[in-house]
């Protein structure tokens, strides 16, 4: 599946150059079962958005794309996914301040 697709890629692009306003995630992807992360930004490969690798420490930051396209987990070494239903519903700093507050994402 592929994880950006141009209408994506176009949003986040977008967001990235509204560094001022606090946006809302574009897509959701996940993995391995408890990893999570909400993409709200793209500059170049990296992506910026709320990571949770479901340590219990939810957190802002930058993931390579590329990267996340070149994980997999085991035992079946199924790949990152992107939820297709995804909708942000609030800002990334609302997603960031639950996710702090609970110990992970739940979006």
């Amino acid at each position: 599946m592929q994880l950006i697709t141009r209408g994506l890629e176009k949003k986040l692009l977008q967001n990235a150059a509204r560094a001022e306003e606090d946006r809302r995630p574009v897509l959701k992807l996940f993995g391995g079962g408890a990893c999570t992360w909400l993409i709200s930004e793209k500059a170049g490969d990296s992506l910026f958005g709320l990571c949770d690798l479901g340590l219990g420490l939810p957190e802002l930051g930058y993931v390579s794309l590329s990267e996340l396209e070149s994980l997999k987990f085991p035992p079946f070494g199924l790949g990152v996914e992107r939820d297709l239903g995804f909708e942000a519903d609030r800002s990334l700093s609302d997603y960031a301040r639950d996710a702090r507050d609970n110990g992970r994402i739940a979006a």
